[in-house]
């Protein structure tokens, strides 16, 4: 059998009345939507939450160095009171409903961070498809370096166009044991899980994924590219910074299986159903409106539309990544110049609500990427530009449920 940088473990799950309120939504959603975060605080105060073990975003700039360390308090005091329950040596399978998707299947696998690379044109089995802002990675890291567990949020896709690996296991998921299924807060629809302990004829089909064949007729040549870092790219860039950072201790026995060396994501089949493609839109505020629109329309940012209160489209030429890399470009070289801030939004609704808030606000929607197209263009071009696309609506994003021991 190939390499395939996955394996099962020791997965936590809490022991609560409450699950509803445990789960909470990824750290780096509705970064510019505060009355979210403020509504989910108190739904979830006073009971046990994934909010108690993570930090929002929008936190990022309001005390945060006082916010992590009570994160990490909070961890040794739920492990300490006896908060999780394992389940040894296995995987979870995950459906999600959502408002928008009837149903979307994940496996929850631990994935090997010696053979993931975030840069550009990695060649590793595990890649990112978004360009990885550095400065992003140290308050992240604040949190892993002390903490005892990680909750992921990131979502790894593969491309298996047969169906054949989580579809199979879904259909026979009556067969295992369902460990979870509740409703999620704030509107993200609702998960079922369901725990695996045989793992052997998964892991052949991950393998029989890398055959040489099979790799040419797709990409063109044999590029071993098994995983692309769908969601959370910057999570994991964060998981394996703290590996390297651990890894530079040891001795090579201890290297081999130290729990930090890997990482918890939910593993996605990318022709899955319930996997789309939304574009992630630039919110610029604090701007001349007009002034800022006047430049931006000489920008060639292929297809893409501005608002400002009303919509007009522009037909450039370049292809998505090309033309986002402009507006990216011009956007960095206006707020430098002339001051302002940008934020990247989820949902064209969201978008237009805050512009239509503010009048020194502009919104900018590219079009859609073709899912299919994504591993083509990674293994021929390396990542896309960073905030490209985003896998559905802000609500459809991971939540922080499961967990795993990354210290000894």
């Amino acid at each position: 059998m190939k390499e395939i940088a996955i394996r099962k473990d020791k997965i936590l799950l809490p022991k609560v009345d409450d699950m509803q309120a445990w789960a909470c939504i990824a750290c780096d959603q509705f970064t510019s939507e505060k009355d979210y975060w403020d509504k989910l605080q108190k739904d979830v105060c006073g009971k046990r939450t994934t909010l108690d073990l993570t930090l929002p975003e929008i936190y990022l700039e309001d005390n945060a160095d006082a916010r992590i360390k009570k994160i990490n308090e909070n961890i040794k005091n739920y492990l300490t009171d006896g908060v999780f329950t394992s389940y040894g040596d296995g995987f979870i399978l995950t459906v999600r409903k959502t408002p928008f998707v009837e149903r979307r299947i994940g496996l929850m696998a631990a994935i090997d961070l010696e053979k993931y690379e975030y840069s550009k044109k990695s060649d590793s089995l595990i890649r990112a498809t978004e360009g990885t802002i550095e400065e992003r990675i140290p308050p992240r890291l604040k949190i892993r370096k002390d903490a005892d567990v990680e909750f992921p949020h990131v979502m790894v896709l593969f491309d298996d166009e047969k169906r054949e690996i989580t579809e199979d296991l879904y259909a026979r998921r009556e067969t295992f044991k369902k460990i979870y299924d509740f409703t999620l807060n704030m509107g993200g629809g609702s998960i079922e899980g369901y725990y695996i302990e045989d793992t052997d004829a998964i892991m052949q089909k991950f393998s029989s994924l890398l055959d040489e064949d099979r790799l040419t007729k797709k990409y063109g040549r044999v590029d071993n590219f098994l995983f692309a870092v769908g969601d959370g790219n910057h999570s994991l860039a964060t998981a394996k910074t703290h590996w390297n950072n651990v890894k530079a201790t040891l001795n090579d026995d201890e290297k081999q299986n130290h729990p930090a060396r890997y990482a918890l994501v939910e593993l996605v089949n990318i022709y899955d159903e319930g996997i789309y493609f939304e574009p992630i839109y630039r919110y610029v505020f604090g701007v001349d409106a007009k002034e800022f629109v006047k430049g931006l329309m000489q920008v060639d940012g292929g297809i893409m539309r501005i608002y400002d209160g009303s919509e007009r489209m522009c037909n450039g030429e370049n292809d998505l990544p090309t033309g986002i890399r402009a507006v990216d470009e011009y956007i960095k070289c206006y707020l430098e110049k002339n001051g302002g801030s940008v934020d990247y939004v989820h949902g064209e609704s969201n978008l237009k609500k805050l512009v239509d808030e503010r009048r020194d606000a502009v919104g900018i929607l590219f079009e859609k990427l073709d899912k299919s197209d994504l591993f083509k263009y990674v293994s021929k071009n390396g990542a896309f530009p960073r905030k490209t696309f985003s896998m559905g609506e802000g609500v459809e994003k991971r939540y922080y449920l499961e967990g795993r021991r990354i210290t000894k």
